[in-house]
């Protein structure tokens, strides 16, 4: 057992040796930013990974997706879901566009593309569905809905780096894909994130726009802003990648190690990859439904009580929070609602051992009467 709390999250780090080797170079070259050899080196070396020609490295996944928005041009509205973190939706709404929610599938919380056609109408330029928990939306659907329209798709992949759908990255779908690699994902950079594009023709915006929208030693054509991804961080992605598929691989034990435990409890609704998926194991939310005896809330303050710190995540609904209440109606999407108030996200890390998530799992099951 840990000594001290166990956190919903740990982030990775490659051996300290192996870091230092990798920014020794800066104190030769004194590159600090401004898309540097490491930034370069970072770039290509995703490319290979993530098998896509197109990407551009950003400070966090925030300033890629309202970066790719503005790029694009897109006007008018956007169809998203309520169940996700805040920036999905404050990226769309900063851009200048308005978003319309749709409910989400009761199974994987993903985006219901069933329910996406009749949100649609002349305003409508883009959809933003969210891989929610690493959860790959119904790709398929939502590229012939958008193609029946004539209508850019942008994922919002924040939780979704590392995961293939029969071989093909989450990077691969729609015309655009954004990745986050904050310290509290799977991959991390620090903080960080990247866009994947299909237009290769975006690139040189892409770049420039992160770059104040300089165009030239004197010449400055837009009002970009100040994105780019420095060096140290570039080099914890090159080290961190080279360690992916054992975090990937460590963090698949913890998942079988809950769903043992919790997989046939009454109450207890678990997500399960799909065939066909090579899950990241990035979350791993629990829905308590009635069955189970007792409520999301009640299950939160027993473990806290054991200082395990678990997520209500993702809760509220980005359509209840101060900023959003007033414009949209939470009850016009019920099941992200239902939802919202009754899932946990138990901690979930590379190093979470055995006997810690027995404990969880102990202390979760408690609690039902």
């Amino acid at each position: 057992m840990a000594e001290g709390p166990i956190l919903v999250t740990r982030s990775s780090l490659p051996p300290f040796d192996e870091y230092v080797q990798e920014i020794s170079s800066l104190w030769e070259s004194h590159w600090l930013t401004n898309m540097g050899e490491k930034h370069h080196e970072f770039e290509a070396r995703l490319r290979e990974y993530l098998g896509i020609e197109n990407i551009a490295l950003f400070t966090n996944g925030h300033n890629a997706l309202e970066c790719v928005i503005e790029a694009m041009g897109l006007k008018g509205k956007v169809i998203t879901t309520p169940y996700t973190f805040a920036s999905t939706t404050h990226a769309i709404v900063r851009k200048g566009l308005e978003p319309r929610f749709v409910d989400v599938k009761s199974d994987d919380y993903t985006i219901d593309p069933d329910l996406i056609e009749d949100a649609i109408d002349d305003d409508v330029c883009a959809i933003v569905p969210v891989h929610v928990y690493g959860n790959l939306c119904d790709v398929d659907a939502i590229q012939r809905i958008a193609d029946r329209h004539g209508i850019k798709v942008i994922y919002d992949a924040a939780h979704a780096f590392g995961v293939f759908r029969d071989g093909v990255s989450s990077a691969s779908f729609g015309d655009a894909s954004m990745f986050s690699f904050h310290a509290t994902k799977v991959f991390n950079t620090i903080e960080g994130g990247a866009v994947c594009f299909k237009d290769a023709s975006l690139k040189v915006l892409l770049d420039q726009w992160k770059n104040f929208g300089i165009t030239g030693p004197t010449d400055v054509e837009y009002v970009g802003g100040n994105a780019k991804m420095n060096e140290f961080c570039a080099a914890m992605g090159l080290c961190n990648l080279r360690h992916l598929n054992e975090e990937i691989g460590k963090r698949k034990a913890v998942a079988e190690r809950y769903w043992s435990n919790l997989s046939d409890e009454r109450g207890v609704k678990l997500c399960f990859p799909r065939d066909g998926i090579t899950p990241n194991y990035a979350y791993f939310p629990v829905v308590f439904e009635d069955a189970f005896g007792a409520n999301r809330d009640e299950v939160f303050d027993a473990l806290k009580k054991e200082s395990v710190f678990a997520r209500k995540y993702f809760y509220p609904l980005v359509s209840d929070f101060a900023c959003y209440r007033d414009k949209y109606d939470s009850s016009k999407t019920p099941v992200a609602a239902d939802v919202a108030r009754r899932v946990l996200t138990l901690p979930m890390y590379a190093d979470l051992s055995f006997d810690e998530v027995d404990h969880i799992c102990k202390t979760v099951l408690s609690v039902r009467r």
